[in-house]
């Protein structure tokens, strides 16, 4: 909204000779244009402010979709634990964000590294950011986390869970937030002072890497270092498949998770009071807004569709737990660059996502990698690719748009390579970091006899041997140490040929 101003010296000339005490009347008028003027200024901020609570509040709803597309994709002899540990992503991880994280983030000034102020949000709020956008990037921040918790399912101690989720949210994950989107940060397309990266800084928008690498590539050293679940490889190193107990969960989680994302990629503008052209037309950054929610849907369609018929072609059946991968895939790519690229583009984002995560699961199972929900392939991997997306298919007019004029912008788009270049550097800086912080601490909890499970518990399951009981009355029925009262069997249904030729039973004994 453009600014305003009234002076009673410009008035005055316009009031003529014939209007007694002009001066007066210059000045009543122009404190109630001014009044007028602050009270349109604070509706944009309670606006823009609402707007971000919002989005917070269907980020936040996501941990409800991560919970249960992990309760689903495990065994039912492990649901309780790790619906337990999600919620304890969001509890650990919201007292040290506010202590420590949002400050390592964001606390500005600061060097390019990391934040040194607002630790426990001191000088909130201010011209900066208000409380909304702490509520918000806490959501991003134990999102993280949550991505993470199902790498390591079914064979991780509580207390492990405990220590990496407030060590990734307080520390590492900021740190890699204040790169990318803080102010300050050494490679942000958001910085002050002009110094971009390769005079272009990079574009993550909703954070392909600074969310969904950070999380993949810690689950990727955390299930690497515990080693794979008992049973899922057999004795000549085949892969034995160890399905999650309810397909039914794992949509219903898809699902909300789709939800969620409106909020997490949309969202990401912070604000939507603003126009990008004169006052009072019909384009702002309400049709960005608009935009990003259509190449979110759009990328994450085309993903669950080429998985689908992908997967038919290789598997020779429709899964619906590889559809949903599929589908979230697709999002987890098109969140970088959601913003800077036309509808269309989101459609091949989805395209080669889908095969990005079919090919990483591949090589998992080539290496002897088990990750219960294709964590790491699917948010490590696919965000990856969808950092190098943006580098490749930004388009130069929302670039200026939603960050400034004159910015490098896609490869495949005209821009030259510069993009490219600061989106490949976050692909290995994000890498790099995570590998050298959350690499030693799962290593160092394995040496402590922190980190894994014994064989008996993981045999018997968590929800029996640490969680005082199984969230259902029945067990899998590929679990030997089931108690048998709780034993659902399948009957296999019998033809009336057989029923016929089956010998009649022998008389009861008589007492």
């Amino acid at each position: 909204m453009a600014s305003f101003t009234c002076s009673a010296a410009d008035l005055i000339p316009h009031l003529g000779p014939s209007v007694a005490n002009a001066t007066a009347v210059a000045n009543a008028i122009c404190g109630g244009f001014s009044a007028v003027s602050a009270s349109l200024s604070d509706t944009t901020y309670a606006i823009n402010n609402t707007y971000l609570l919002f989005s917070a509040y269907l980020v936040f709803a996501m941990q409800l979709g991560f919970a249960m597309l992990c309760a689903g994709s495990v065994r039912a002899k492990n649901t309780m634990n790790i619906m337990l540990t999600n919620v304890l992503d969001a509890a650990a991880g919201g007292l040290s964000y506010y202590l420590f994280g949002f400050a390592f983030a964001f606390g500005t000034s600061s060097n390019g590294f990391i934040g040194r102020h607002s630790f426990g949000l001191t000088g909130v709020p201010s011209q900066a950011f208000d409380y909304s956008f702490f509520l918000y990037q806490w959501a991003f921040a134990i999102a993280a986390a949550g991505i993470t918790s199902g790498s390591i399912a079914e064979r991780t101690q509580f207390v492990a869970y405990l220590i990496y989720s407030t060590f990734l949210t307080g520390f590492v994950y900021p740190v890699v937030s204040h790169w990318f989107w803080s102010s300050d940060g050494w490679a942000s397309a958001s910085r002050t002072d002009g110094h971009l990266l390769f005079k272009s800084g990079v574009i993550d928008f909703a954070g392909s890497g600074v969310v969904h690498m950070v999380g993949g590539v810690a689950g990727l050293w955390g299930a690497l270092i515990e080693g794979p679940r008992i049973g899922r490889f057999d004795r000549t190193g085949r892969s034995v498949v160890l399905r999650g107990h309810s397909g039914s969960l794992v949509v219903l989680g898809s699902f909300l998770l789709w939800f969620g994302w409106y909020g997490f990629n949309p969202g990401s503008f912070l604000t939507i009071a603003k126009t990008y052209g004169t006052d009072g037309t019909f384009y702002g950054q309400w049709s960005g807004v608009g935009r990003t929610a259509v190449t979110t849907t759009l990328a994450g369609c085309t993903a669950a569709l080429t998985t689908l018929f992908s997967k038919r072609l290789l598997a020779g059946h429709w899964n619906v737990t590889d559809v949903c991968n599929g589908l979230l895939g697709g999002f987890a790519a098109i969140t970088s660059g959601c913003s800077v690229v036309e509808p269309w583009s989101a459609i091949v984002c989805g395209f080669v996502a889908a095969w990005v995560l079919i090919g990483c699961n591949k090589l998992a199972e080539k290496f002897k990698y088990d990750d219960p929900l294709e964590a790491a392939q699917l948010h490590g991997g696919c965000g990856a690719w969808g950092v190098l997306f943006t580098g490749l298919f930004a388009r130069e007019r929302y670039v200026s748009e939603v960050y400034s004029p004159g910015r490098p912008y896609g490869l495949f788009m005209g821009g030259g390579g510069r993009l490219l270049a600061a989106q490949i550097v976050q692909i290995l800086v994000i890498f790099g970091w995570v590998t050298v912080t959350m690499g030693p601490l799962f290593y160092g909890l394995h040496k402590l006899k922190l980190l894994r499970i014994s064989s008996e518990d993981e045999m018997a399951g968590m929800d029996q041997t640490r969680h005082g009981g199984f969230a259902y009355a029945y067990h899998d029925e590929d679990d030997q140490s089931a108690i048998p009262g709780f034993m659902l069997k399948r009957i296999e249904p019998m033809n009336s040929s057989s029923t016929q030729n089956r010998s009649p039973p022998p008389p009861p004994n008589e007492v």
